[in-house]
């Protein structure tokens, strides 16, 4: 949701090459599923899928091994009041998805990479936080061609959830079309913290989440 409303976002100014990432998730068959249908929606000719298999040889996450179960819960926290991080964080997951969307910006000559990450209102993850993304910047001028320009954008970081699905709704993208769920891809779960975050954001935002769900949500 937070990528498609990032696409909508980019989409006002910019013409859209679009990367999805296949890295062993759950979900994978369905993320996919998802990200064809919004390119076909904002009529993206030029895609990349990256295969990044080794996530799931990495292991160490919920998202990617299938021995440790995705909890059912929607807080995570440690001492002192603050989130712990959860076992569906993938380890620094968002680097690899910046590397490859970076190298093909540098070849197609793109001058922004737009990245969907949430600080706030997300599930407590290190590579959400705006200081990485400041950071990772300063990389990929360190290491790209002296003649590239590239910025990494982050438009929603700060945004908590029920404001991403408003400012969704304001730009008419295709939230229909996206899906959360870390467990399940006939329907969502309802239960795992994605689909809780999502549910509450929608319901912040008086309005009805339109993907289906396993059991009745309130």
């Amino acid at each position: 949701m937070d990528s498609c409303v990032t696409a909508a976002i980019a989409h006002q100014e910019h013409r859209l090459a679009l990367v999805h990432a296949s890295y062993g998730q759950r979900t994978e068959r369905r993320e996919r599923q998802a990200f064809e249908q919004v390119a076909d929606f904002y009529g993206v000719r030029e895609r990349l899928v990256a295969r990044l298999e080794h996530f799931a040889q990495i292991g160490g996450s919920a998202l990617t091994d299938s021995r440790i179960p995705v909890p059912e819960s929607a807080v995570h926290v440690a001492a002192g009041g603050l989130r712990s991080i959860p076992v569906t964080y993938v380890p620094f997951r968002n680097a690899h998805f910046l590397s490859v969307a970076v190298s093909w910006a540098e070849v197609i000559g793109a001058r922004r990479v737009f990245i969907g990450a949430v600080a706030e209102d997300s599930s407590g993850y290190p590579d959400c936080r705006p200081e990485y993304y400041r950071v990772f910047a300063e990389l990929v001028r360190a290491g790209t061609r002296p003649e590239t320009q590239i910025g990494i954008v982050t438009p929603v970081i700060e945004l908590r959830k029920s404001e991403i699905v408003r400012r969704g709704i304001e730009l008419g993208a295709p939230l229909h079309l996206t899906w959360s769920c870390y467990q399940f891809e006939d329907a969502a779960c309802g239960v795992c913290d994605s689909c809780r975050l999502r549910l509450r954001a929608f319901a912040e935002a008086g309005q009805p989440d339109p993907i289906p769900y396993r059991a009745p949500v309130a």
